[in-house]
């Protein structure tokens, strides 16, 4: 299974920070947010990886290369500065990604998740990684079934970890331009067409300087 790194968007709420350095490159314990993404697919032993960049992207390929520091193969799409949203930047690299399901993980969260716990081939157009609500998104994103099927309603609301594997037939009828994940995962869910897992680990979504600060300390970088 290939996998994909969404490393284009700006970063706003990370400003100042954001200003000169990608929101994937800021440092946590030591080394860059992307490269904790790189060495745990790689435990997983997937090692094909496709990066998008966005704002300041020249950067990220002046930093990993090629992966092989890494042990790992990246191919580059690049964006333009403003993006493509996470729609439309997981198209435009679907040549690169090719036909079979694909691991997709967000740049700017960190995890302890196994990557190798996910399904390689997933019977639906997706499949989920779910999280407890944090604080700052207390109404969540999508209700997981007892069957393993998710919806929108539901008793308990969990939040998109940012984690899944997608087939390519889950952007049938897209464009190439700027679009969203969520409006297509909530279309294909609505078709019965998405399944999930709940997971009750570390996760954070490290979207403010705050948030990065304490993992960083947690972790015993600074």
């Amino acid at each position: 299974m290939k996998a994909m790194i969404l490393a284009a968007g700006r970063g706003e709420r990370m400003r100042p920070l954001t200003d000169h350095t990608p929101k994937p490159l800021l440092s946590v314990a030591g080394q860059p947010l992307i490269v904790h993404h790189l060495k745990a697919l790689r435990a997983a032993s997937i090692a094909e990886i496709v990066i998008n960049t966005g704002h300041l992207g020249e950067q990220l390929p002046a930093m990993l290369g090629n992966g092989r520091d890494w042990g790992v193969r990246i191919a580059w799409s690049p964006e333009p500065p403003d993006a493509l949203e996470t729609g439309g930047g997981v198209f435009q690299a679907l040549p690169l990604l090719g036909p079979e399901p694909f691991l997709v993980v967000n740049g700017d969260v960190w995890t302890d998740y196994p990557f190798g716990r996910l399904p390689a081939a997933p019977d639906t157009l997706a499949h989920l990684v779910l999280v407890n609500n944090p604080p700052h998104h207390p109404q969540g994103d999508f209700a997981l079934a007892a069957d393993g099927s998710v919806g929108e309603a539901g008793a308990r609301r969990l939040t998109f970890s940012g984690i899944s594997v997608l087939r390519p037939e889950l952007f049938a009828g897209c464009a190439p331009g700027r679009f969203p994940l969520g409006p297509l995962l909530r279309r294909a869910a609505a078709a019965g067409q998405v399944s999930g897992e709940y997971y009750a680990g570390d996760w954070r979504d490290i979207g403010t300087p705050q948030r990065l600060a304490e993992l960083d300390r947690e972790l015993g970088g600074g």
